[in-house]
């Protein structure tokens, strides 16, 4: 079983910034690949960004590209979204998951985090 907690959420105003975090924790919560997702009210969870067990491949989409950043630190088993140049409709919960059940961008992960709430206001 892997457990993940996420933190860092807010409410922030347009241009400003966010760093989140999705802290892993059971047995070899390191190895998997973690995505993070959104979902805002009255929408379907979308893919946001993906890395590979090693950091060593990045994955986003292109609603993000250029402003957000994912990066892990393995020792730590945490996962970080480092959100710039936010928007108001980057306003979600945003959760991470780890270990893709296929796609990397559909939203069929084993493991889910309970989610965080990101509000940017303009």
């Amino acid at each position: 079983q892997v457990q993940l907690v996420e933190s860092g959420g807010g409410s922030v105003q347009a241009g400003g910034s966010l760093r989140l975090s999705c802290a892993a924790s059971g047995r070899t919560s390191s190895t998997y690949p973690v995505g993070w997702f959104r979902q805002a009210p009255g929408k379907e969870r979308e893919f946001v960004a993906l890395i590979s067990w090693s950091g060593g491949s990045t994955y986003y989409a292109d609603s993000v590209k250029g402003r957000f950043t994912i990066s892990r630190d393995n020792a730590k088993k945490t996962v970080y979204l480092q959100m710039n140049s936010l928007k108001p409709e980057d306003t979600a919960v945003y959760y991470c998951a780890a270990k893709p059940g296929g796609s990397y961008y559909l939203p069929k992960y084993d493991y889910w985090g309970q989610g965080t709430q990101v509000t940017v206001s303009s």
